[in-house]
């Protein structure tokens, strides 16, 4: 018989993600694709079955959790979880699946009801920023990814949190409604520095942070899996063009400088809003100075900017996985490598 192998599954709005590991906990396998769930089911389908069909042969057992039962396909929350797990229930071996519960854990597919649906409702910042506590003790656990940012406490191998629903997470700034590809440019700034003046931002979707992180030469193109604002190319040039409309102006190849350095601004911006939840949520907490910034998700480049900005260590995600050779890195998608280990752990 083959060794069984683990698969944690990261069920997101605008993508999904997955990490293999094998018999021995080490991740070898890391995949991502876009699956705009508020166009229907059918986009999680085509996703499981683009991951499936480049999966090794091999006896697997799947863990799940989720954060795309929040998108408008769905009636609420509720709706989206029951859904959403009856879909994968038909995609996958359903004797062979378990939903991560938040505080609960993982739960068979068998032992779900509906009153369980809330723990597994958006609770996946909950087990990668579980994991990285059992891993460092201490430290803050900051998770910027494409549309969202979570900011944790994490203290005796614990996460230590004030909220556990969306809403009480943004109260306590936990979670920053902001990320570094899908976000509109209009939901991070109303004004901009150009050219040494504040300008005031259109309230159109007329560029995202995608543009900004082209414009900066950050954003890397596997990541770069969401649609355009304007439905056209993802170039430097195109992203310009984006951003400058969001100030009422054309855009010449000439002029690529003067986006460029709105971008820069722009990006300032950002990081001010992130700072700003992590510098509250520190001071309601007890952290050790020298306890670590944990970063993780594609954004997680800022992370680094935010240990120096505190003066606290840096220690990446990926430094807390056992990862042999993959195309992504186990930061890349945290909270699927997180509920691997968990289903792992469980074997």
């Amino acid at each position: 018989m083959k060794p069984r192998h683990y698969l944690g599954w990261d069920i997101g709005g605008a993508h999904l993600k997955a990490a293999v590991l094998n018999s021995d906990g080490i991740v070898t396998a890391l995949y991502q694709q876009p699956c705009p769930l508020w166009k229907g089911l059918a986009t999680l389908q085509a996703a499981v079955a683009a991951i499936m069909q480049a999966l090794p042969a091999a006896d697997y057992r799947h863990a799940l959790t989720m954060t795309g039962e929040l998108v408008d396909l769905f009636a609420d929350r509720e709706d989206g979880v029951r859904q959403i797990i009856a879909t994968m229930a038909r995609l996958l071996p359903a004797s062979e699946i378990l939903v991560f519960a938040g505080r609960q854990g993982l739960l068979p597919l068998s032992a779900i009801s509906p009153a369980d649906y809330q723990d597994i409702a958006s609770s996946n910042w909950l087990a990668s920023a579980g994991f990285a506590a059992h891993s460092v003790g201490e430290g803050l656990f900051i998770d910027i990814g494409s549309t969202t940012t979570d900011v944790l406490v994490l203290q005796d191998r614990q996460v230590q949190v004030q909220g556990y629903t969306d809403y009480q997470r943004l109260v306590t700034k936990e979670l920053v409604y902001t990320g570094i590809v899908r976000t509109a440019v209009m939901a991070v700034a109303q004004a901009v520095l150009d050219e040494g003046q504040e300008v005031g931002l259109m309230a159109e979707y007329f560029a995202t942070m995608a543009d900004v992180y082209r414009l900066t030469g950050e954003l890397d193109e596997a990541h770069d899996q969401t649609e355009t604002a304007d439905g056209a190319a993802k170039t430097v040039a195109a992203s310009a063009r984006r951003l400058a409309r969001m100030l009422g102006c054309d855009f010449y190849p000439e002029q690529l400088p003067r986006w460029q350095s709105v971008a820069v601004n722009l990006r300032a911006q950002q990081l001010q809003a992130i700072t700003a939840a992590s510098g509250k949520v520190l001071a309601e907490n007890s952290v050790s100075a020298a306890a670590p910034l944990v970063g993780a998700g594609i954004g997680r480049f800022l992370v680094r900017e935010l240990a120096r900005h505190w003066r606290r260590p840096y220690r990446d995600f990926s430094e807390l996985c056992q990862c042999s050779a993959t195309a992504l890195n186990p930061a890349d998608c945290a909270p699927a490598v997180a509920v691997g280990y968990l289903n792992h752990a469980r074997a």
